[in-house]
């Protein structure tokens, strides 16, 4: 441990979570300024009424005053506001199977057939994404093409209020011409936003050299895709093949003799695209053969320029050989259903090598207790990519259905599949109402029952809490909330998948048997019809908030925000990874703190910037000198670094990466947390319980260690410290002389008034022992 010196100086650089953090909030002054970045990402400090940079508060030290630099890097803008970002609410089941990639398990070393389930996986994984874009751009395809352009705009019908021009109906060719525009606009927006990525403000670093060991520490596998481009122009190219595949005869065959050889091409064309998306996996750069060269040539950029040429050709010889658009397109209900039971196939396959896979991987966290193994013994990519399946082909048919209701009086003739897809979503939603409706009563009549016998106490909540009934009460109510919701959300969202998984593999043996919609079931297909009207007409509603308020719009897509943490693999049309530029530019902001002899770098993250901050800290710890290792700390506050990460990425942020970063920092990391936060918990701790008295537990040890820790000490300002875990009582004791109050349950906000934040920085900083 340094001993602090007359020229010791703490610089504490704070980084925050997703929900649009200001730089006043962050540095948690009422004025900051930019001191350094470029916009995006701001590093900023706390400032005068001059507009001038100030240093933060002083710490202690046995009296003595030190000084400390408050500091915090504010990368809101990258995720947060303005209609741009909203539409990723729109392109959400891509960003689900981009994040199911990185779910997978983890290959035990040595395992041969678990790296082999590992290639096959990602593969599919990659054809299922396409599928997705293909589904989208189709059901896209029957909107403009076929609703609209074939059967509002046919001539003689009075559509949209007879808004139409005459001259537009009584034209084939515009008509064609207005149905492709907004696919092929549609398209280029895909391309365009998929090509997306951050600026770094800082020198890109340097990549790892083919064969170079992969680090054990958090993060160490989140690398950009050299093959993203390749897989780009594949989607692009998939998506025009897709829509003249439609105007063809889509699954069924060419429409008309002289269309075999388009339709054949087509067929090709889509074919290739499948071929090339199942043969790249190259997640990190590190094996260029891996694909093998021939297949990096074939996908140059050249080449995959006039791939995309060639289907934008084939497009345009498909519209003007097709049959005219007059009435539905007898295409349309087979292409829809063709690739949606293609990616159903895809998923299911999926979700069975999986198996094998997740049994092959329980090697590495057998040893672990059960609430810190992964989520559905590592099977957990499966009903996420179902999910991003099933709301893929319902957002097509809510946006479908909300146009054939917006388009009145006339009734439109949507493909037949559509009739299946409301009866899979009114299935759903009265399964889900039921359930409500069962529970409620259950849950008020225990209500009453623990009214009578006393309200149960957690009994962490009895010893934060002494002496203090009132709020003893309140913090028992929402610790037992937050409890449920940390140990449990993961299953609903499986029950959730599975509920739709049921009920599409009905749709689809319906369909192909042939069996006519049940008469009985009218009332859950009238409900699927609302449901699905709404969910469709609830995201174009987002969008235009945020277009005119993007202020009232800020919580538009947090869960896109945080799926956008993992860079693109699987598919290409998802946020561009913000990791990529937030992790080097903190990186090089603590390089820069420790050139100074005397300054020790905290670097603190609260919720997702715990997970930044992290990976931050690990890449230092690669980089620095020994001695300036001794200089880094790192505090989290509201972390989900122990209940969600390691247990849904468990090859990315295992558990052993955290054992070993924690004892890389010899007790320098330090973890705020609260019991009433449903989304954050104890990071360096687990298996807690109270005896006579006593806070017990295991967890990380200072020495790199892991086991029983010492009975949690009490600070001086009411939390309990247990390993480098502090439980900080909420409501807060207080209030306190010269610090800021935050009254009631804060949950997973407002960690910073706490007396304890300062505490936990100095033992971060290596100011004082824990």
């Amino acid at each position: 441990m340094l001993l602090p010196g007359p020229d010791t100086r703490v610089v504490e650089l704070r980084v925050p979570g997703v929900l649009g953090a200001t730089p006043e909030s962050v540095t948690g002054s009422a004025s900051a300024v930019d001191v350094a970045g470029d916009g995006l990402g701001r590093v900023v400090r706390p400032a005068d009424r001059m507009d001038r940079p100030v240093a933060g508060p002083s710490l202690s030290l046995g009296g003595r005053p030190i000084s400390r630099v408050i500091e915090g890097y504010v990368w809101g803008a990258m995720t947060s506001g303005g209609v741009a970002k909203a539409t990723w609410a729109l392109l959400f089941p891509f960003t689900l199977a981009n994040v199911a990639h990185w779910m997978l398990p983890p290959a035990p070393p040595g395992s041969r057939v678990a790296r082999g389930l590992g290639t096959v996986l990602r593969a599919l994984l990659r054809l299922a994404a396409l599928g997705l874009t293909m589904l989208f751009i189709g059901q896209f395809a029957v909107v403009s093409l076929d609703l609209i352009a074939a059967q509002c705009l046919s001539p003689g019908l009075e559509c949209a209020g007879g808004l139409t021009p005459t001259w537009l109906r009584d034209s084939p060719t515009l008509r064609m011409i207005s149905g492709l525009l907004p696919v092929l606009l549609a398209i280029g927006v895909l391309f365009r936003v998929s090509g997306v990525d951050w600026e770094l403000s800082v020198p890109q670093p340097a990549a790892d050299p083919p064969g170079h060991a992969m680090s054990s520490l958090p993060g160490a596998g989140v690398a950009a895709d050299p093959d993203t481009p390749a897989l780009r122009g594949l989607h692009t190219t998939a998506a025009l093949a897709t829509v003249a595949w439609l105007l063809l005869g889509g699954p069924l065959g060419p429409l008309r003799a002289d269309l075999a050889a388009l339709w054949g091409t087509t067929m090709l064309i889509l074919g290739l695209c499948a071929l090339g998306v199942l043969l790249l996996d190259d997640p990190n750069g590190s094996h260029p053969d891996r694909a093998g060269r021939w297949l990096r040539a074939a996908l140059a950029p050249a080449p995959r320029r006039m791939l995309v040429l060639a289907a934008l050709v084939l497009l345009g010889a498909s519209a003007a050989f097709a049959p005219e658009l007059s009435g539905p397109l007898a295409a349309s209900d087979a292409t829809v259903q063709g690739i949606a039971v293609g990616l159903g196939l895809c998923c299911v396959l999926f979700g069975l090598l999986l198996i094998p896979a997740a049994l092959l991987a329980r090697s590495t966290w057998r040893k672990l207790p059960r609430g810190l193994r992964p989520w559905a013994g590592g099977w957990m990519a499966a009903p996420v990519l179902g999910l991003a399946g099933l709301l893929g082909g319902g957002f097509g048919a809510g946006i479908a259905i909300t146009f054939e209701q917006v388009l009145t009086p006339v009734r439109l003739v949507l493909p037949s599949g559509y009739r299946w897809v409301t009866l899979v979503w009114g299935t759903a939603a009265g399964v889900a109402l039921t359930a409500v409706l069962l529970c409620a009563p259950v849950l008020v009549l225990l209500g009453r029952i623990r009214k009578r016998r006393g309200t149960f106490t957690p009994p962490e909540v009895a010893l934060l809490h002494k002496d203090r009934p009132q709020d003893e009460a309140r913090a028992a109510k929402a610790w037992r909330r937050a409890e449920w919701q940390r140990k449990h959300a993961h299953q609903v969202l499986i029950c959730f998948a599975g509920l739709l998984g049921v009920g599409a593999a009905a749709s689809v043996t319906g369909q192909a048997l042939g069996a006519p919609l049940p008469t009985g079931l009218a009332p859950l297909s009238g409900a699927g019809v609302v449901a699905l009207a709404l969910l469709g007409g609830g995201l174009l509603y987002l969008v235009w908030l945020a277009a005119r308020h993007p202020e009232r719009a800020k919580q538009v897509g947090v869960l896109a925000d945080l799926a956008a943490f993992w860079p693109r693999e699987a598919h290409p049309t998802v946020p561009p990874c913000y990791a990529m530029k937030v992790v080097p530019e903190l990186v090089a902001r603590a390089e820069e703190h420790l050139k100074a002899p005397g300054n020790r770098v905290v670097l603190v993250g609260h919720s997702q910037g715990s997970l930044l901050a992290a990976v931050a800290v690990s890449r230092l710890l690669e980089t620095c000198s020994a001695h300036d290792r001794e200089r880094i700390g790192l505090v989290t506050a509201g972390s989900q670094l122990q209940w969600a990460y390691p247990r849904a990425f468990p090859a990315v942020v295992p558990h052993s990466s955290l054992a070993k970063l924690h004892g890389e920092l010899g007790g320098r990391w330090r973890s705020l947390c609260r019991g009433t936060d449903p989304l954050g918990g104890a990071v360096t701790t687990w298996a807690r319980q109270v005896y006579d008295g006593r806070m017990l537990g295991v967890g990380f040890r200072a020495d790199g260690s892991t086991g029983p820790l010492p009975a949690a000490k009490a600070g001086p300002h009411g939390a309990l410290v247990l390993g480098g875990d502090h439980w900080l009582p909420d409501p807060m004791r207080g209030p306190f002389p010269l610090r800021r109050w935050a009254p009631g349950v804060l949950g997973h906000v407002e960690y910073q008034p706490d007396p304890e934040w300062d505490r936990a920085v100095s033992i971060a900083a290596g100011l004082e022992k824990p």
